[in-house]
């Protein structure tokens, strides 16, 4: 914090530290808004090619959500604290099978310890730079849908019990610790329940408007585009960095155009250099923290995803 604080004034970074209710409660309506939209145009336009588009849009604002519940998590979504926890968990994290709690303890390690052999995001960038063949095999893997389903094996797995939650490729089993059968049922059950609740409830609306089955696109999006677009997200944010522990040198911000913004870098995802600087800053005064290190030199030239991803394929077999 001792090199933010010669960057930045006391004023100022109280100002970037300011939440707000009213753009928490806007930024989840946005999203939703465009689910909505997305399953009205594909209900009205059933067709092959909108069921691909749908399933596109529909894995970026799946994306969105985990970005919200990852505000969530750093307790900047919302002011007040009941809707933070609550309120976020029900609307944006248990609807793509997470949670704020559990993530939050994961995730704050990630920053305690960002590049360094403790983070427990680093299974995620240590297999960059790769060479072509093998990005672009990880890449249609996630487009076949082969990744969602591991990542929902692993789900399972994590809710029941029987693995060490992550968010990362790592895969930790759980020492069994004398539990029954039944203790590995009501932990799945705790965790699950709401997972299904939600989807359940999405399912009941779009049912009690005769278009039940647009939700088919909500479920393959989850399976493909949405891990397709994590795994773009997690490279551009700390893979092929110098790493060690300083925040100029771990973690990425990368350029994001219309495209970008709609599928791998919702709700400013992009500003993560920002974020880990101080991660205490609401995602929708990121860039206004970007443009105060950018005009004190402080900020490198951003790089957009098609560069990051060129970095990361351009080992030689």
């Amino acid at each position: 914090m001792s090199t933010l604080k010669s960057l930045l004034s006391r004023e100022e970074i109280n100002q970037l530290r300011q939440k707000s209710d009213w753009r928490g409660a806007w930024a989840i309506t946005r999203v939703w808004g465009a689910i909505a939209l997305t399953f009205a145009v594909l209900a009205t336009f059933p067709h092959p090619l909108t069921f691909i588009a749908a399933v596109f849009i529909l894995g970026g604002q799946q994306l969105g959500c985990a970005i919200l519940t990852h505000e969530a998590a750093h307790k900047t979504l919302f002011k007040t604290k009941v809707l933070n926890e609550h309120f976020s968990d029900w609307l944006c994290a248990r609807p793509v099978w997470t949670d704020v709690f559990r993530y939050r303890q994961h995730h704050l390690q990630h920053h305690a310890h960002t590049g360094t052999d403790k983070d427990p995001d680093m299974s995620l960038v240590r297999p960059f730079p790769t060479t072509s063949q093998s990005l672009l095999k990880k890449c249609l893997r996630d487009l076949a849908g082969l990744t969602g389903i591991r990542r929902l094996i692993g789900l399972i797995g994590m809710d029941i019990g029987m693995l060490k939650y992550t968010v990362a490729a790592d895969v930790e089993s759980r020492p069994r610790d004398g539990r029954s059968v039944w203790d590995y049922a009501r932990e799945g059950f705790k965790n699950m329940a709401p997972v299904f609740i939600t989807n359940a409830v999405l399912i009941a609306i779009l049912a009690a408007s005769d278009i039940a089955w647009v939700y088919s696109a909500w479920a393959v999006a989850y399976l493909t585009t949405f891990s397709l677009y994590i795994r773009i997200r997690s490279i551009a944010e700390h893979a092929c960095m110098p790493g060690g522990e300083d925040m100029f040198e771990n973690t990425r911000t990368t350029k994001a155009g219309l495209l970008a913004k709609l599928t791998v870098a919702p709700m400013n995802v992009n500003y993560h250099q920002e974020h880990h600087l101080m991660a205490s800053v609401p995602y929708y005064r990121l860039p206004k923290m970007h443009k105060m290190l950018s005009e004190r030199r402080q900020a490198a030239p951003a790089p957009g995803y098609g560069e990051v991803l060129k970095l990361a394929a351009a080992k030689t077999a």
